[in-house]
């Protein structure tokens, strides 16, 4: 994945800035001592308060900064870039800007933001309601044979409800969104497993376990969307708990990679 780079205000450069680091174990003096290095004036108490939003730079300041901070995560895992070209003031909002990050810049927005944005995502996937295609059903059959489960389905998340767009085994179509397993998954960074369910308790007195289809195993793993946003799920589901080794998180996350390529191909090119 390419390295996120958008221009914006000060108020926000100085947030991705703080949470880029924060993301990738650095700290302020870290930053210093690179921009120090790259012909910095500023002391590393001006950095901190320009950080702490106590203290406005000239944009050079804030460029070298940012080329610092950007040097700095250039060999870490963390996406996201922060500008150096001052295009944020004469070219974008920071709403504009804001948004340009997608779900890398989830921490920017309110929890109803977040929302907003990521229904926007789902509705750019234009597979909300749409007919069961061969390209997804192949995951889903991988995933039930692979774990040997009842169920497996890829289920696509809006404001109310879960809609299967890919489903093998007894699970309704259109489910109320807050009783489903998926509506939890779709809120982590990672996979949701839960080998027995009457053993969990956010789940044992869900109305999916007590009554049909009575779930007492599920594996899921978020799907991305468009700007990164988690518009669904992969999953499988079982009546009888089981374990889940590393082996099977490897498949699961296998499978929900190739999903998410379908998912965000542009919908002319689907096959």
């Amino acid at each position: 994945m390419a390295a996120t780079e958008v221009c914006m205000d000060g108020q926000v450069q100085i947030k991705i800035t703080t949470f880029a680091l924060a993301e990738a174990g650095l700290s302020i003096e870290d930053l210093w001592v690179r921009y120090y290095g790259l012909g910095g004036v500023l002391s590393a108490f001006e950095v901190q308060a320009y950080l702490a939003g106590l203290l406005s730079l000239p944009l050079p300041e804030r460029n070298l900064l940012a080329e610092a901070t950007n040097e700095l995560l250039e060999p870490t895992l963390i996406q996201i870039r922060v500008p150096t070209d001052g295009q944020d003031e004469a070219d974008l909002s920071g709403e504009d800007s804001r948004r340009g990050l997608g779900a890398a810049g989830a921490f920017l927005f309110s929890a109803d933001e977040q929302e907003s944005e990521r229904l926007g995502a789902l509705d750019r996937t234009h597979l909300l309601d749409s007919i069961p295609e061969a390209r997804f059903d192949r995951y889903t059959r991988q995933a039930k044979d692979h774990f040997q489960v009842s169920s497996a389905i890829i289920a696509l998340l809006d404001d109310r409800r879960m809609f299967l767009k890919s489903v093998l085994g007894p699970v309704e179509q259109n489910l109320p969104r807050e009783i489903t397993f998926c509506h939890a998954t779709i809120r982590n960074a990672g996979p949701l497993i839960i080998k027995d369910t009457l053993d969990d308790e956010r789940f044992k007195a869900n109305p999916l376990v007590l009554g049909e289809p009575y779930i007492r195993f599920y594996a899921g793993y978020p799907l991305r969307g468009p700007g990164g946003w988690t518009v669904g799920t992969l999953c499988v589901i079982d009546q009888k708990p089981r374990k889940f080794s590393a082996r099977d998180g490897r498949f699961l996350r296998k499978l929900a990679v190739l999903v998410e390529d379908e998912i965000n191909i542009p919908p002319a090119d689907a096959q």
